[in-house]
């Protein structure tokens, strides 16, 4: 049996250690937010937090370590899963939900920086991934609870219906400019649950 060895930022203590963690991950997504990925460092975010150099080094060791532990705070602080009783209901709340994080300045910046850094390296596009794994984990059952109710068809992809409740919003962040606001959010609803109960979304 092998030791497993946990990654950056992934052990979960309490007391002053977490209050550490939790200053400078402030500070980590707020420059991210300003500044970008490329101007991130981990001596001035130390400094910035009142946090020892070393123990900032020690913890993270890289910038992308510190980003890996920022997206699995993100992850952990995410709202859980909506239960309305509609599938188009679960997925507006999921809708709104995304729309309200990319609109609000410094959360659409912050998210930007994340993944333009994960278009250059790989360390942060892989937990950019987790990221999303555990946001499309949480949220799946409400696909699989309307194929129960017969909204949709058996054998509907949950991540295929919820990437396409997302995707145009972020399309918005990333490309056009478009606003991101309540009717963006509530067309990629109805459009993600009419397509899927028109089982565009079957995994054949």
């Amino acid at each position: 049996m092998t030791e497993e060895v946990a990654t950056p930022g992934s052990v979960r203590p309490g007391g002053r250690t977490a209050r550490v963690r939790a200053a400078v991950l402030e500070v980590a997504g707020d420059l991210l937010a300003e500044h970008g990925f490329a101007d991130l460092d981990l001596a001035d975010i130390a400094a910035r937090a009142d946090v020892g150099k070393t123990t900032v080094y020690r913890r993270w060791r890289t910038p992308t370590g510190l980003i890996a532990d920022l997206l699995v705070d993100m992850a952990d602080q995410s709202l859980p899963r909506a239960e309305t009783g509609t599938l188009l209901g679960d997925l507006t709340a999921n809708a709104r939900l995304v729309a309200k994080t990319l609109a609000d300045p410094r959360q659409g910046r912050l998210f930007r920086a994340v993944i333009a850094a994960a278009t250059c390296d790989e360390s942060t596009a892989a937990a950019l991934h987790r990221f999303y794994d555990v946001r499309l984990a949480e949220w799946s059952p409400c696909i699989t609870d309307a194929v129960a109710r017969g909204e949709v068809p058996a054998g509907t992809d949950p991540r295929a219906v919820l990437s396409a409740v997302s995707g145009p919003l972020y399309y918005r962040l990333l490309a056009s400019g478009d606003p991101i606001d309540e009717h963006a959010a509530r067309v990629a609803a109805e459009s993600a649950a009419n397509a899927a109960a028109a089982g565009v979304f079957t995994v054949r």
